[in-house]
């Protein structure tokens, strides 16, 4: 085929339209990457499975939810409602429980990871099917998650190294286990320096049990926000006929506690078995 002057021009017009086509092509798969990326975080709803249990007395619906294979992983309180979290392994669900008034006032299924569990979910058929672009951009998230993640936990560490190894409180407002271990490596080391005395230690280090016994009387809010001042993580809180229980667990020392409260008070603290907090 002869390369005339003609057939050079008719080229250069198709090497144009194909550049203007890929540029088209790149434009919307990165549109397609937005939009999955937009629809990647768990939406908010109620899974059939526990769905009736919505407006349903607290004290009762507990005990159903166990019955339907849920486990208590962890709870809060705020703003005076309860939430609680919930996961059961056979279905792979965790789901936010919201008590309030005595009700279970909603029920949302979210992240497997607000169930301090990993991540069942693949994105990888997602990622190849919005094509490379999307690929970069899931690989450029990911990496500044997982370095923002080791930021934090490296400060926290940090934080809690320096306020063991100085002596200050256990101050895990974050509740985060990257400081429980930071505190606890500097506490031990402290200990282990020749000038140092057990005497001098302040409520909230790691050797000896945190004494409980000043929080009979005060009132439940109270009570549990000086608990968990104290170190003190909340495992389970069930209402029964006789009033509430709440059990909190402290890794520092090793220490277990049912706390019972009727009419919003605490009437009795107790020391118990290890295990009771790891059930």
């Amino acid at each position: 085929m002869l390369f005339t002057h003609k057939n050079i021009k008719h080229f250069n017009k198709e090497g144009i339209n194909v550049m203007k086509f890929v540029a088209r092509l790149a434009t919307s798969l990165f549109a397609t990457s937005a939009m999955l990326l937009q629809a990647l975080p768990v939406q908010a709803n109620t899974p059939g499975s526990v769905r009736d249990l919505v407006g349903a007395r607290a004290a009762g619906g507990e005990s159903t939810i166990q019955e339907r294979g849920f486990t208590l992983i962890r709870g809060d309180t705020k703003y005076g409602r309860k939430v609680n979290y919930w996961w059961n392994p056979n279905t792979k669900e965790c789901v936010r429980v919201t008590v309030f008034d005595g009700t279970f006032s909603s029920i949302d299924q979210t992240s497997s990871t607000d169930c301090n569990q990993k991540s069942g979910k693949d994105n990888t058929g997602i990622a190849v099917a919005a094509g490379a672009a999307a690929l970069i951009a899931l690989a450029a998230l990911a990496s500044k998650s997982h370095h923002n993640k080791e930021t934090q936990q490296s400060a926290e560490f940090d934080r809690g190294y320096r306020d063991g190894q100085r002596n200050e409180s256990y101050q895990n407002y974050n509740r985060n286990d990257d400081y429980g271990r930071g505190y606890e490596k500097g506490a031990r080391e402290r200990g282990n320096q020749p000038n140092y005395s057990s005497g001098n230690r302040r409520d909230g280090g790691y050797d000896g049990q945190v004494d409980i016994n000043d929080l009979v009387g005060k009132s439940r809010s109270a009570g549990t926000g000086q608990l968990v001042g104290r170190g003190f993580v909340m495992r389970d809180n069930k209402q029964v006929n006789d009033g509430r229980y709440m059990t909190f667990w402290r890794q520092a020392s090793r220490q277990c506690l049912v706390v019972q409260s009727q009419d919003q008070v605490i009437i009795s603290v107790e020391n118990v078995s290890e295990s009771t907090c790891s059930n």
